[in-house]
């Protein structure tokens, strides 16, 4: 087997980190743990677990996770968020492998998003393909500042899953849509010279509960896919409402960082 360089990026993670690291040891043999100024136990956890630890401020979501695969031994890298896992299968396929001779830069896995312990299928949220294995010298992350993706030219998808374990409860649920992901996305979308209007909120809001709800058969998962549904429309509505007030108030727009997007 080839060998392989696992990374994740890190900020304020203690209550994961070890438990992902466990689960990229079990195919990788370098470890490599981006962090972004965490203040808790992160960085000691990761390098009592065997990871080498890079310390680098925040620089969005795609050039954060295009850090470690530089500083990587090894071509092929396997990029985790910290709070995902490899199932057993997943190692198996990997471990099952040939990377020396395969014509494809990217493998992606199947992801399954947990609200609590709750695996949710609908919403969009499984089998929600995401690359995770790769050739750096052929591919990487997108720039993008949120929601990158490994801009694989030639991937495969493996018949296995990521767990991924997203939020705690229904609370986390909603308050992650309502503060730091709203705020990030119109920080993002105003430095982009995207506008919104009086109108923007209220149709995004609305698009993004449909989408949810009825395209992606929410209404099939209970009250999880209304509340995954009512989060995303929440998310969307704020985010374009904070654009909307980043335009129209320049006291919040002056007191605003937008170099500091997380």
């Amino acid at each position: 087997m080839v060998n392989i360089t696992g990374v994740v990026i890190t900020l304020n993670e203690a209550d994961n980190i070890m438990a992902c690291l466990q689960s990229l040891s079990h195919v990788c043999d370098e470890l490599i743990v981006v962090d972004s100024g965490s203040n808790d136990e992160t960085c000691k956890l990761a390098e009592r677990a065997g990871a080498r630890v890079i310390r680098q401020p925040y620089l969005g979501d795609g050039p954060q996770k295009n850090v470690g695969p530089t500083h990587a031994t090894h071509r092929w890298i396997l990029s985790l968020d910290a709070d995902e896992r490899l199932t057993e299968e997943a190692i198996h396929c990997i471990t099952a492998l040939d990377l020396s001779t395969t014509t494809h830069d990217g493998f992606a896995l199947r992801r399954r998003n947990y609200l609590g312990s709750r695996w949710i299928k609908a919403c969009g949220w499984y089998p929600d393909y995401c690359i995770r294995l790769f050739d750096r010298d052929r591919t990487g992350f997108s720039d993008s500042q949120q929601h990158a993706s490994v801009q694989a030219r030639h991937p495969a998808r493996l018949d296995a899953d990521l767990q991924h374990f997203s939020f705690a409860d229904l609370g986390e649920l909603f308050t992650k849509a309502s503060g730091r992901f709203s705020k990030r996305a119109a920080k993002i979308m105003y430095r982009r010279g995207k506008r919104a209007n009086g109108w923007s909120p209220f149709l995004h809001g609305s698009s993004a509960f449909l989408r949810k709800f009825v395209f992606q058969k929410g209404f099939t998962a209970g009250l999880d896919g209304l509340s995954v549904s009512l989060s995303a429309a929440v998310n969307s509505y704020l985010k374009y409402a904070k654009l909307l007030e980043f335009q129209r108030d320049s006291r919040i727009r002056d007191n605003e960082d937008f170099d500091k997007i997380w």
